[in-house]
């Protein structure tokens, strides 16, 4: 797939198909968007929110968490606010999402399948890392939604005049809902 990939964007490149995305790195509507990175929400989600190529940073991860005040969502956050003039901050999360119910046994399984060894997930673990929260997921949309927003507007880098709000979009038809 990856080599189809390749030649595909040898073709768009000497086509100039990249003509009609030029813009700069400053999003136009001052908006970041952390959302999950389900393949439903991937033209989906800026469509349902009216957004064009250059208008917001969307930033996209499995369930669209911040899991940690300093995980890789934060800091893109945190970069957008003070080096590129995010304003407000949209935490969008989806219906049918499969971060809900998502837990390390199930992982383990799988990674055992895979060829990953019991010996490797323990010095993981010596390291520090526990796995078990780590790959844990939500149980209720939500809260997730909820205490994501929490997480952000209370981070101690964030500044009190950046909004930060949460939504459920619908996985199917893109119809917002917001998370008071």
């Amino acid at each position: 797939m990856i080599d189809q990939i390749l030649s595909y964007n040898k073709t768009f490149v000497a086509q100039k198909g990249y003509e009609k995305y030029i813009t700069d790195k400053f999003p136009d509507k001052k908006l970041a968007v952390l959302s999950c990175m389900d393949t439903r929400l991937t033209e989906l989600l800026p469509a349902a929110l009216g957004l064009k190529n250059g208008d917001a940073k969307i930033i996209k991860n499995a369930g669209g968490l911040v899991i940690s005040a300093f995980d890789s969502a934060m800091r893109s956050l945190i970069v957008a606010i003070y080096e590129l003039g995010v304003q407000e901050i949209m935490v969008v999360a989806h219906s049918h999402c499969g971060a809900c119910h998502m837990n390390y046994d199930h992982f383990h399984h799988q990674m055992l399948a895979r060829g990953v060894s019991d010996e490797t997930l323990d010095t993981i673990r010596k390291c520090g890392i526990d796995l078990n929260s780590w790959l844990e997921g939500f149980k209720d949309t939500h809260t997730s939604v909820k205490k994501t927003v929490e997480i952000i507007s209370t981070h101690p880098l964030v500044p009190k005049d950046v909004a930060v709000r949460g939504f459920i979009i619908d996985s199917e038809t893109g119809e917002l809902g917001e998370i008071s």
